[in-house]
């Protein structure tokens, strides 16, 4: 069984951060900022290697690579969307929506990760060919994976959409729990990893953010029978990034959780005793990337399951 806990990460550091035209139309958290481009970048890069430092401190390997001056790719420090790893050595890449954000797909990467830091890959499977056809699936920020039991949870947008979604069950062998999933004003939510979160034995959803009752029914039955216990999030809570957390395990096999100060302060005390039971919780202030970018720290975390390489002198 595939462990649902990663202990290493992919994290892409900005370089000409800013929120981009290109995502504003489906994503109604970003660009809630006045700050300019370059105050946009630099504040950015504060609060990207300060949670860089954070995980690292609590014995999470980070792998970070540095975002390229061109082509802009505004959005590249939120990697979960382009590519997911997985502990059979497989790597899936993702059909996009917005073109700029198409440019993030970097072959360089994934290269790097085995020819440099370690890591077994048997398979690059690429659903991009979706793009053609103006479908697109934005990997782990469009799919919640329960990994151990393999379900993908999926709300449904223009970002998450049927085809690519059936694809990648397919051939990565998940089941599929789709639903619609709205914000307070009815519009739908662009991706499914800000309104919930799977851990080991921990699950959060907004699930007043699921407006058919029996969709919403059978994702809380199968968080249920798949053994989770589950924190439900309200609207403010929604909109306060609190289901964008990500649940980690520490070098020292410790469960953590990874989630933005904004998200956790949003929390009451019997939410954070829950979570703080479950596992160390790491909360860091990234202000200017929520509002920035409508993304939060899960969307900067992109979970490096792979196996270790094998040793080819033996």
């Amino acid at each position: 069984m595939e462990s649902q806990l990663a202990s290493t990460v992919l994290m892409i550091r900005p370089v000409r951060f800013e929120s981009n035209p290109q995502t504003a139309a489906s994503n109604r958290f970003q660009g809630k900022t006045g700050a300019t481009p370059e105050e946009q970048n630099r504040a950015a890069n504060v609060e990207f290697d300060d949670l860089v430092n954070a995980l690292r401190e609590k014995g999470i390997e980070v792998v970070v690579f540095d975002d390229t001056e061109e082509p802009h790719t505004p959005d590249s420090v939120f990697p979960n969307n382009w590519v997911s790893f997985h502990a059979d050595g497989r790597v899936v890449l993702y059909p996009m929506e917005a073109e700029n954000r198409r440019d993030e797909r970097r072959t360089d990467i994934i290269d790097s990760l085995a020819a440099d830091h370690g890591f077994g890959i048997s398979e690059v499977i690429d659903l991009t060919a979706h793009e053609q056809q103006g479908h697109f699936l934005e990997g782990t920020g469009s799919m919640v994976l329960d990994r151990a039991n393999r379900i993908a949870y999926v709300c449904l947008s223009s970002r998450s959409q049927l085809d690519p979604l059936g694809d990648f069950a397919q051939q990565m062998d998940y089941e599929v729990v789709a639903f619609e999933a709205v914000d307070r004003d009815g519009v739908s939510i662009y991706h499914t990893n800000v309104l919930m979160n799977i851990g080991e034995e921990l699950a959060v959803v907004c699930a007043e953010a699921i407006p058919r009752q029996d969709q919403r029914d059978a994702v809380l039955q199968r968080l249920e029978e798949s053994g989770h216990e589950v924190i439900l999030l309200s609207y403010d809570q929604l909109e306060a990034f609190a289901g964008n957390m990500l649940e980690l395990r520490s070098a020292s096999g410790n469960r953590m959780v990874a989630l933005s100060q904004r998200a956790f302060d949003s929390l009451d005390d019997r939410q954070r005793d829950l979570l703080q039971r479950n596992g160390e919780v790491v909360a860091v202030p990234i202000g200017t990337i929520e509002e920035s970018a409508g993304g939060s720290v899960r969307c900067m975390l992109a979970e490096i399951h792979l196996p270790a390489a094998e040793n080819k002198d033996t």
